[in-house]
């Protein structure tokens, strides 16, 4: 009697969740290169991870006042079905010229814009989506060390979670992000070569009869 084989059950891909944060990836990567600032997240990150079940793109980042260009992206950005931005604010900040006789307009005092909010959404953001069982593993797109603790909160209350790192930098001495390596499963430098496989269409329809063009200062 001839018994019929039975098909190995398929294992299902790992839901992901990846989390960008834009002015780390904007200072790491992008601003030294404005050919690949016109960056499509989703595109990039099916690039990344070809063998994951993608759920979502969490991009967090700050308007810088006056932007045009960053105002562009984000309409383009929200034309990604899967991309959810997330914005947080800049705020003045006084702080003072450790130059030693610095004479800046008479006073070793002066004002600069800070970003705020973004590291703290992020973190809480990845912890909510742990909690809620929205992901298998989660993606962090990041350099930045004040992310640390909520990496370890998703690690020491879901262990079944996975958390890998894409450290953005064109400097050896940025991507080491020591701790922030140290913090996640898995950790490695965000591939550069990808950036420019993983551009918009210099023109895109906005979903709303309007018609987004890349930043002439983007080429």
């Amino acid at each position: 009697m001839v018994t019929a084989l039975t098909a190995a059950p398929v294992k299902p891909k790992p839901r992901v969740i990846v989390y960008i944060d834009g002015l780390n990836l904007y200072y790491g990567v992008l601003q030294q290169a404005p050919s690949v600032k016109w960056l499509d997240l989703e595109r990039l990150c099916k690039l990344l991870r070809p063998n994951d079940d993608l759920q979502m793109i969490k991009y967090f980042s700050a308007p810088v006042a006056g932007s045009a260009d960053q105002s562009v992206y984000l309409r383009a950005l929200a034309t990604l079905p899967k991309v959810q931005v997330i914005l947080g604010k800049f705020k003045r900040k006084n702080v003072k010229c450790g130059v030693v006789g610095c004479s800046y307009l008479s006073s070793k005092w002066f004002t600069v814009p800070e970003e705020k909010r973004t590291d703290v959404n992020i973190a809480v953001s990845m912890v909510d989506d742990a909690y809620q069982n929205a992901c298998d593993h989660l993606v962090l797109m990041s350099g930045d060390s004040d992310l640390v603790p909520g990496l370890a909160t998703v690690r020491r209350r879901f262990a079944g979670k996975t958390i890998t790192v894409y450290v953005p930098s064109r400097n050896p001495i940025r991507a080491a992000a020591v701790e922030l390596r140290a913090a996640a499963h898995r950790a490695r430098e965000l591939p550069i070569l990808l950036l420019a496989k993983a551009q918009f269409p210099n023109s895109i329809p906005d979903g709303a009869g309007a018609i987004l063009n890349r930043p002439t200062s983007w080429v």
